[in-house]
């Protein structure tokens, strides 16, 4: 039989990338997304929720349970990203970052705990590289992300006695949808995005930004009980090397 994996925001360029490469390692993905499907390959299951709701998780695993009988890894990706000055994020701007990216992750891991319990599952959390050296203008993002981060040291610590580890990703700068957004916060013209881009990578070690691909395959690596076994309560940086570099450099 195969493994089962829940992959939140699934339709964003990191979930969907590594909705492909769940698939291709044979595992069987349930996609989950706020928006309408479009074409997810390796998505078998999709689901339609907004995850941040107190009784949506529960409704999503009793869907997954009924259907797929099984779960094998939770991968709570899924996440909003507000670019702006502390002093000008409103509190519901605030409190959307926070329920996204924080409250559904915590809502999804308690739906989730008695399936992942019976396989011995796992939980990977896809956190940031802001929850670690963070930027002016992303202190709701970078506090939602660090939060996640002491999330799966507690998660790991609570869920071991039930063989279910619990481990963080923070991805770097990656070509995403979100990325480009991010960068056009300062009303930058379209065709200068692709500059703004080389130029941000040309500040890591390794030339570039990242791929979503590449943060998919190290998403599999944790969740992937067969390869990363001795692996729990951990955060694995995937940055290009950005944070090795001083910002004095």
């Amino acid at each position: 039989m195969k493994r089962v994996v829940i992959i939140t925001g699934a339709a964003g360029g990191i979930g969907r990338a590594s909705a492909k490469i769940f698939a291709t390692a044979g595992w069987q993905v349930v996609g989950i997304d706020k928006n309408k499907k479009i074409d997810l390959p390796g998505v078998v299951h999709f689901i339609q929720a907004d995850i941040s709701q107190p009784d949506t998780p529960e409704q999503i695993l009793d869907e997954v349970s009924a259907q797929e009988g099984r779960l094998d890894a939770l991968i709570n990706n899924a996440a909003v990203q507000v670019c702006k000055p502390l002093i000008e994020t409103s509190l519901s701007e605030w409190d959307l970052t926070m329920a996204s990216n924080v409250r559904s992750a915590y809502l999804l891991a308690v739906a989730a705990h008695p399936l992942l319990k019976k396989n011995c599952g796992a939980i990977v959390n896809v956190s940031s590289v802001h929850a670690v050296a963070t930027s002016p203008g992303m202190a709701a993002y970078a506090a939602s992300k660090g939060a996640l981060l002491t999330l799966t040291r507690s998660m790991a610590l609570e869920f071991a006695q039930d063989k279910i580890r619990v481990n963080a990703i923070l991805p770097g700068a990656v070509d995403t949808e979100m990325l480009r957004a991010g960068l056009c916060r300062s009303n930058v013209q379209e065709e200068n995005v692709e500059d703004l881009i080389r130029s941000l990578g040309a500040r890591h070690i390794t030339g570039r930004v990242g791929r979503p691909e590449e943060i998919g395959r190290a998403i599999l690596f944790l969740a992937d009980t067969e390869q990363s076994s001795f692996i729990t309560g951990q955060s694995l940086i995937v940055d290009g090397g950005a944070t090795a570099k001083l910002s004095t450099e």
